[in-house]
Parts: C-alpha cells; structure tokens; sequence
C-alpha cells in the first residue's frame, strides 16, 4: 500500500517545544495509510539576496525537494508577538524563491501550540495570508490552536488532552482526504 506523505514543519526550534510535540502526536494519531515526516529547518541560514544569486543553499533545496515530493503539508506554528515566528517565515521566504515554486497548489494544514489563552490564532491567520502568495492550498477546518499547552503536554512532551489529540486526528484524515479531491 503507498502512504500519503505528509510533511510536517514545525515553526519552533525549541528543543521541548509544544508545536514539535503537538507534530509528534499528530505522526502517532495519522491513519495507518499517512505517513508523517518531520522536517527540520534550523540549518537554514537568515534570508539574504545575495546568498540566493549566488546558489540556494542546500538545507533550502533539501526542504524544497521535501515539500514537493509531499502530497501534503503539516505546520505546528507557535505565536511571536502576535504574528508567524521569524524561523518560520525565513523558511517560507527562502522556499519562494525556488523556480519550481514547491508550495504552489500543495494542500497545507496549519496547527498551533501556545501557553496563551488565544492559541496561536494571530499567527496561523498571519500564515495564511502568506500562502495566498504562494498559491497553496490552506485547508480551512478543523482549525487547531491549542491554547494553554503547558496544561496539554506532560513533562514528556506527551499530548494527554483527548479533546485536542481527537482534533489532530481529524484534521489528519481531514487534510488526506481533501488532497486527494485536489488531484481529481
């Protein structure tokens, strides 16, 4: 059987952060026809023009052959005053540049884990917007934005809240099965 690959970004590069947790609950709570595949975008280096004329650098190219090979996209973003973290946006920037373009038409889930009581909302609609510009495909429920994660999370980094852990798994299956309408 062929998985449906997903590929998952977290915007935070905490070692324990929430987003990356609330990714690893996501790979755990997938159908067993999804893959999930977390992607690490520390090694990509700040924005610079003058770094993109001279060649993409290789953690760019590497995150952009990732993203296309993906049937889809997961993103746990986290919120940095009130909008998308700048580690994120940088690596959205960089990937725009790329001439095949890879986050045009893919479908694209967006999920967000907070300490706040508003849950990452600023910041995913923040994203949004930026994938307009990309001509993705955001999909728009269910929205995720998990608020007071200090209270969903164990010390472990475990998701125990069963609310949100039924949440992800919905828009898993969600996202599954609205690229596949895509492709038709």
């Amino acid at each position: 059987m062929k998985h449906f690959q997903v590929l998952a970004i977290s915007g935070s590069l905490r070692k324990e952060s929430y987003n990356s947790a609330a990714l690893h609950a996501a790979q755990q709570l997938a159908p067993g026809d999804v893959k999930i595949t977390v992607s690490d975008i520390s090694a990509i280096p700040l924005y610079n023009d003058d770094v993109r004329l001279a060649g993409l650098p290789a953690s760019v190219v590497s995150l952009g052959e990732a993203i296309s090979a993906a049937d889809a996209v997961l993103i746990a973003t986290p919120e940095y005053n009130y909008s998308i973290p700048g580690v994120l946006k940088n690596a959205i920037d960089w990937v725009s540049k790329i001439p095949e373009l890879p986050f045009r038409h893919k479908p694209i889930a967006i999920m967000g884990a907070s300490q706040g009581t508003m849950g990452t909302a600023r910041s995913q609609y923040d994203l949004r917007k930026v994938f307009v510009s990309q001509d993705a495909y955001v999909l728009s429920q269910p929205e995720i934005m998990i608020a007071a994660a200090q209270t969903r999370f164990d010390a472990d980094g475990n998701l125990t809240d069963e609310k949100t852990r039924a949440l992800i798994a919905q828009q898993i299956v969600a996202l599954r099965e609205w690229a596949l309408r895509l492709r038709d």
